[in-house]
């Protein structure tokens, strides 16, 4: 009888360990609809030993933050797309506000990572604030014509056009809204003339004094 042959260990280094772990993960994330993943399961998603992660990822959540980070690059790369096509002033602000609902349609899953995740941080990650989707509506904003200066005042705005943001995307699938989308002429007539409605920014610029 031949001698049971022993299983060669699944070597750690394989390319960009980092990257390819991130990449099991987001796989994961898709195929099973939420974060309720482990790093053991990446490793196996990854095909590396269980302890590979850990050279990388000091838990789950770290892991978890990596790809809402690359979640957040995804955003920003498509608010850049949805925004070349625009003129500056507010239809860029609604240009921003369809990409960032269009996202949270197509990619469920991270898009939950992505919030679930921020709210766990004191402090948003500065490549957002400083080059990321955060930048391009604080921009806009100024476009529209609000003062750079009053950092307060830009702060409330930029927070503002977020939480609309995210209100839609949360509701924009609710069936009540389904004969609103019929008459405009389907989901994205209905987010443009939704989110045009939201010119309280501009509008208080533009308001007379006295």
């Amino acid at each position: 009888m031949k001698p049971a042959r022993v299983a060669e260990p699944r070597p750690y280094h394989h390319g960009d360990l980092r990257r390819a772990l991130v990449e099991a993960g987001r796989r994961l994330l898709e195929a099973e609809s939420g974060s309720d993943i482990s790093l053991r399961a990446v490793a196996r998603e990854a095909g590396v030993s269980p302890a590979a992660p850990y050279h990388h990822f000091r838990d789950k959540s770290e892991l978890l933050d990596a790809l809402a980070m690359e979640g957040w690059d995804q955003l920003a790369d498509q608010m850049r797309a949805d925004l070349a096509p625009t003129e500056p002033g507010q239809d860029r602000l609604v240009a921003l506000g369809i990409a960032y609902v269009r996202f949270s349609r197509e990619n469920p899953a991270i898009y939950r990572v992505m919030f679930d995740c921020s709210q766990n941080h004191e402090a948003m990650p500065s490549k957002l604030r400083e080059e990321g989707a955060y930048r391009l509506v604080r921009d806009a904003l100024i476009e529209s014509g609000l003062d750079p200066s009053d950092e307060m005042g830009l702060e409330l705005a930029s927070t503002a056009v977020w939480c609309a943001a995210h209100g839609v995307a949360e509701m924009v699938g609710f069936r009540e809204f389904s004969p609103l989308k019929a008459h405009l002429g389907g989901e994205e007539a209905f987010l443009r003339a939704l989110l045009s409605r939201l010119t309280l920014f501009t509008a208080e610029r533009e308001r007379p004094a006295g």
